[in-house]
């Protein structure tokens, strides 16, 4: 099924300077298609949308922190079954468990320093890849 996801280059990956290598990885892969990009800072207003059910959560400020910081990088990515297909590609969510061969593994920060800053985003479902695509790119 051709789908369409949400990709998100975080703060730290700019600071690191892997914007580029992460990029490239999606371009090197002949299954997915990037159909638009932008680099932009987040509003504390779109972070608060972004991370609404986190609201109240201990970790909730931290977040908005982070995701403010420095610019992202949004993608709006389609291929066959791109959603895990993506899922697949970025790795496991905490970086000390992705696998080698994913984003997260290969690129992570040794030691890992935190769960947040894992260098990429991605809609973990259809519902969610509709409302973050329509945050980003109305």
């Amino acid at each position: 099924m051709n789908e369409k996801t949400f990709v998100m280059i975080k703060p730290d990956a700019g600071k690191r300077r892997l914007i580029g290598e992460i990029i490239n990885r999606f371009e090197k892969d002949p299954a997915l298609n990037i159909k638009e990009l932008k680099m932009m800072t987040v509003s504390k207003e779109l972070a608060e949308k972004i991370y609404a059910e986190h609201y109240g959560k201990e970790f909730y400020e931290r977040l908005i922190n982070f995701i403010t910081s420095r610019p992202i990088v949004a993608m709006m990515v389609e291929g066959e079954n791109a959603i895990s297909h993506v899922r697949k590609l970025i790795g496991a969510t905490d970086p000390s468990k992705a696998a080698p061969g994913t984003i997260r593994g290969d690129l992570k920060e040794v030691p890992v320093k935190s769960v947040t800053e894992n260098l990429i985003h991605a809609s973990d479902s259809t519902k969610s890849a509709e409302r973050e695509l329509n945050l980003f790119f109305p």
